[in-house]
Order: structure tokens, then sequence, then C-alpha cells
């Protein structure tokens, strides 16, 4: 009896293919984004007014504890808006990391027997999390009509510094949804970073409190940068944009970026046998 033919599931043969693939696969892409998103929305108690209360309630906690309590300064701009003009930045990074994590174990089945490029797994689910991204942003709007803030020019560069915390997302996303379909620990140190990172990073203050000589080293974290460009466009006024700190942040992310796609090609050969 002649044995079944074997089923091989591989990847594009070239790099050239490979990019080719994702864009002949971008209905797939369209797909997973927008599944992700309805049972987000539509398959919830509250819906899409949970986007809406996590950060707001983070929001009023580190304005009561950082500018009410310890009296830190606000850069010249009311400090709810301070806290919410990093908040939306640092919870874009943290749900795009949860998510695309665990995104390559959720879509196991679909893995295992079809072929397609498996970068745009993580991607749509980094895309997800950049929906609640502009729905948090209604918050920000509230809060600007609320005190009277209008900002100055320099929110025309919003776009920029949102694909700076795009390609951070992505980036950082890429590596840790690879590492977790080799070791399944990952899922319980991926909260932890994130809870971890939240307390590091300037988002109940401001980074001008940091001294001047600790400001390099505490931009090796590179949502530092990313943070300090959102305030520094949605602020404006006494908001100040350290520039060393900037452009090492913006090397570190353009460094987990091309690390992170580095990587995920050269585990992907081994995510249907693996998951």
């Amino acid at each position: 009896m002649t044995p079944p033919p074997e089923l091989i599931i591989e990847a594009g043969r070239s790099e050239r293919q490979y990019w080719r693939d994702i864009w002949r696969y971008r209905e797939l892409f369209y797909f997973l984004a927008w599944r992700d998103i309805l049972v987000r929305y539509k398959q919830t108690a509250i819906g899409i007014v949970w986007a809406l209360i996590r950060p707001f309630l983070t929001m009023v906690v580190f304005t009561v504890i950082f500018g009410k309590i310890a009296k830190l300064p606000a850069d010249g701009a009311p400090y709810p808006i301070l806290v919410f003009a990093a908040m939306l930045p640092w919870q874009f990074f943290a749900n795009s990391l949860t998510e695309s994590s665990n995104s390559l174990i959720n879509n196991s089945n679909l893995i295992a027997k079809v072929y397609f490029p498996r970068l745009i797994v993580p991607s749509s689910a980094v895309v997800v999390s950049f929906v609640d991204f502009l729905v948090s942003g209604m918050i920000l709007l509230g809060l600007m009509a609320w005190y009277d803030f209008v900002p100055s020019w320099r929110i025309l560069t919003l776009p920029l510094w949102i694909a700076i915390a795009f390609a951070a997302s992505l980036g950082v996303g890429l590596w840790l949804a690879s590492l977790n379909v080799q070791y399944r620990d990952f899922r319980y140190i991926v909260p932890f970073i994130v809870q971890f990172g939240l307390y590091i990073s300037p988002v109940g203050f401001s980074s001008s409190i940091v001294p001047q000589q600790w400001q390099l080293l505490y931009s090796l974290n590179p949502m530092v940068g990313v943070i300090d460009g959102f305030r520094w466009a949605i602020i404006g006024g006494e908001s100040s944009l350290y520039l060393p700190g900037f452009l090492l942040s913006l090397g570190l992310v353009t460094l987990f970026l091309i690390s992170g796609i580095w990587f995920f090609r050269k585990m992907e050969r081994t995510f249907a046998d693996v998951i």
C-alpha cells in the first residue's frame, strides 16, 4: 500500500517571496485583527467601556499619588493630562506585549495546518492593541476639553511618535511571541515585565525629575523616549525633550524591531512542529 504523501508546511523559500506572501495573505491579516476586535468589544459585558475605565482609573490613582500627595512638577500642564499623555503609549505597549506574546499559542490550530507568513499573527495582535489606543484617546480629548487645554503646533508630530511606539511594540512583541512558543514559562514572565515596566517608566511622573547625570542611563528603557515624545507633542509649553536620551531610545527601538524580525524568522520554521 502506497503511504500517503507527506505534508510539509514551510515558509517562503526566500526573503523576497516571504514579504510578497505577507501582501498576498493580507486578507488573513484583516480577518485575524477584525476577529479579535469583535471578541474584545462585542462578547463582553461592558464592551468598549473597559478600554476607557482601566486607563482612566490608573490616571486617577497616579494623579492623586504623584500630583496631589507628592506634588511632583507637571511641566506646565494639568497633572491628569501629564499622566494620560504617558498612559496612551504605555497602555498600547503593554497591551501589545500581552496580546502578541500569546498570539501564536492562541492560533496554534491554524499555524499547525496551513501555511501563511506567521509574522501576520503577532502583527495583527499589535493592531488590535492600537484600536484600544485610539479608543483611550477619547479620554485625553475629554481631559483637554475639561481643563480648556489647547495643544501647540507640536501635536502635528504625534503620528511620528505613534509610529515609534508601534515599532517598539512590534519589536518586543515578536521576541516574546517566539520565546513563548519555545518556552511556555514566558506566559508568566510577560505580566511581570508589564507590571515592572510601569514603575520604571515615567508614566505617573515627568522624567525631568530624574537627575541630569542619570537621564542617559534612564533612557536605556526605550519607552522613556517614546513617552517623553508623546508628552512633548501633546503638552508642549514647558515640556522638553532630552535629545541624547531620545536618540538612545530610538536606537534601541530600531534594534528591537530589526532583531525581533530576525529572531522571529529564524524560529518560524519550527513553530508548526513545536506548537
